[in-house]
């Protein structure tokens, strides 16, 4: 197993394991044979482990199996704040009293503020006192290192990244996202402030792997490095030293066996221009099905309507290129969930964007047929309702 520091110099090894997709028996986490995957794991060498409150059964299954084995001191847990249910002071208090007793332990070594889309979020947690809770957590040392998990765009990752001094940040961030979330410019943001970055979503929860088009699982398949779809995606993410630890949602021994010996030989810097070159073309092949020419070059922006185009774009593509339900996800967690609205609705057709555009696209046109494609009536319902809730007025009483 390879390692990469933190910001204190500890070593946390390149290959995290994510525990949201624990196995299930009946509505429950089977516990044996998480038990199982995560020993292989330790075993090979990870040390950073991956929860949150609200993934069901996670805190409490990793916690059992770390103290059914005499292990919480040989390894990271890292779990989250669910910053969208904080409403005072005192809520903070009570989840993260809940989180150490689900997970059996007196200190979290790595606490994320969890799926920020917006630079609102932060600033509402600061209405509450986060600053001063942090500071007594880590002083008691309850809380080892702080940070932050993202799924909003780039703008309100650097803005979140420089107001605070962080000890780690979590992006999501694969070859189809190098330009869009925190992207390739917030990955080298954080690391250029010395800030370690935890990826998720590698794999795309395993849409570069199982829903990959024929044409790109051919392509692979036949290439003379033998590596598989999954290989190829962490390899190119181990390539990048900026890199510090990518997430791996692994349920079954197999899995984890293989990411291990990928963790193990991947070194920073050894992408060959023949490997990039493939990737590339897997990349096309994926773009292939898609239903706007737009490659986020950003020329377009900003809107004066505030409309995201090459955001809404980007989920337009991904219904076709993966799946709908998918497309549509992205959209709700990248556009429909800043706290200025950016929806696709908001153009007035002015054609700003269209002289700017390299590409000559019809965007006006493209964005009424987005629009309709990711806001059917119950998404637009639903995305209405967690900005309500997401965004609404907070209590500063305890």
């Amino acid at each position: 197993m390879q390692y990469r520091k933190d910001k204190y110099g500890r070593d946390l090894s390149v290959l995290g394991y994510g525990c949201m997709r624990f196995t299930k028996k009946g509505n429950a986490i089977d516990i044996d044979k998480a038990e199982q995957e995560i020993l292989t794991a330790i075993r090979a060498g990870v040390n950073y482990f991956d929860t949150a409150y609200v993934y069901s059964g996670s805190e409490a299954a990793l916690g059992e199996i770390l103290e059914r084995n005499g292990l919480r001191d040989k390894v990271y847990i890292a779990t989250k704040l669910p910053q969208y249910l904080i409403s005072n002071r005192a809520a903070i208090d009570r989840y993260f009293s809940e989180e150490l007793a689900r997970l059996r332990t007196t200190w979290v070594d790595y606490y994320l503020m969890h799926h920020v889309t917006d630079v609102y979020m932060w600033e509402k947690l600061k209405e509450v006192g986060i600053l001063d809770w942090i500071a007594e957590r880590k002083k008691e040392g309850s809380i080892r290192n702080i940070g932050f998990s993202y799924h909003g765009n780039t703008e309100n990752f650097l803005k979140i990244l420089n107001d605070y001094d962080w000890d780690f940040c979590q992006i999501q961030y694969n070859y189809l996202d190098e330009v869009t979330q925190a992207g390739v410019e917030g990955l080298k943001a954080a690391a250029a402030k010395g800030i370690p970055v935890v990826i998720m979503e590698p794999l795309r929860g395993g849409k570069l792997v199982d829903l990959l088009p024929s044409d790109a699982k051919k392509t692979i398949a036949e290439h003379p490095r033998g590596w598989t779809p999954a290989q190829w995606g962490l390899r190119w993410l181990y390539n990048q030293p900026e890199v510090t630890v990518v997430l791996s949602g692994m349920n079954s021994i197999p899995m984890v066996e293989e990411n291990c010996r990928t963790a193990e030989e991947a070194l920073p810097g050894t992408f060959t221009e023949d490997d990039f070159a493939l990737i590339e073309k897997v990349k096309e092949q994926i773009k292939a099905k898609e239903k706007v020419g737009c490659t986020g070059c950003r020329y377009c922006m900003p809107c004066p309507k505030g409309v995201d185009i090459p955001g809404t774009f980007r989920c337009y593509n991904t219904m076709y290129s993966e799946t709908k339900s998918e497309g549509r996800f992205q959209f709700a967690q990248t556009v429909g969930l800043t706290r200025e609205p950016a929806f696709p609705s908001q153009c007035i057709e002015c054609g700003k964007c269209e002289k700017h555009c390299p590409q000559n696209l019809p965007i006006r046109e493209k964005l009424k047929e987005a629009d309709k494609a990711l806001r059917p009536l119950p998404y637009r319902i639903g995305i209405q309702v967690v900005r309500k809730f997401m965004f609404r007025k907070i209590r500063k009483k305890n």
